[in-house]
């Protein structure tokens, strides 16, 4: 590698590539004939690896935390919850969705939206373990059923939000 470097730089300078690289050589082993370096003994430390759930439940709680906008959260700094007015009493009344923003959002709408997501992820996953072999069927139907409902629950939930924080989305003006 130092040699293709020197050459492209030899050649782009105009000189002798050859020349160039026995001054390179030079300067590089030159420190070393003086110097010598200390013969350490060292030992790598013992760390055990971590086992297969530890690992899972640092990934999926770092999941949640990205698809909770976490990262958004940090940098914008938005309040954790919304306040209006209502119009007829005039009293203030709290709000979890930042409507008609959909790149905003209160720090409880991120949460809650990321924990749909990690319900929905769950469920993709149990559908997963009830694809075990030596499963009774009584198991392997209720890992099914509890796989599903929580998909369909979080997708629902997930439209429901979408629909709140983007009033008249998905109606069609036909």
């Amino acid at each position: 590698m130092l040699l293709i470097i020197v050459s492209y730089v030899a050649v782009t300078l105009g000189g002798d590539p050859l020349r160039l690289c026995a001054h390179f050589v030079t300067m590089e082993f030159f420190p070393f004939q003086l110097l010598r370096a200390p013969v350490l003994k060292l030992k790598a430390p013992n760390v055990e690896q971590p086992s297969a759930m530890t690992v899972f439940s640092v990934l999926f709680l770092s999941y949640f935390f990205v698809l909770s906008g976490i990262i958004y959260d940090i940098i914008v700094e938005p309040p954790s919850i919304g306040s209006t007015q209502d119009e007829v009493t005039g009293s203030v009344k709290p709000v979890a969705f930042l409507a008609y923003r959909v790149n905003g959002q209160y720090i409880i709408e991120g949460l809650s939206a990321g924990l749909l997501f990690v319900l929905g992820a769950l469920g993709f996953i149990i559908l997963d373990r009830a694809n075990k072999k030596h499963m009774s069927n009584k198991s392997r139907y209720l890992l099914l059923g509890a796989g599903m409902l929580l998909i369909i629950v979080s997708y629902n939930l997930a439209i429901t939000f979408l629909k709140i924080k983007v009033p008249g989305y998905m109606i069609s003006s036909g």
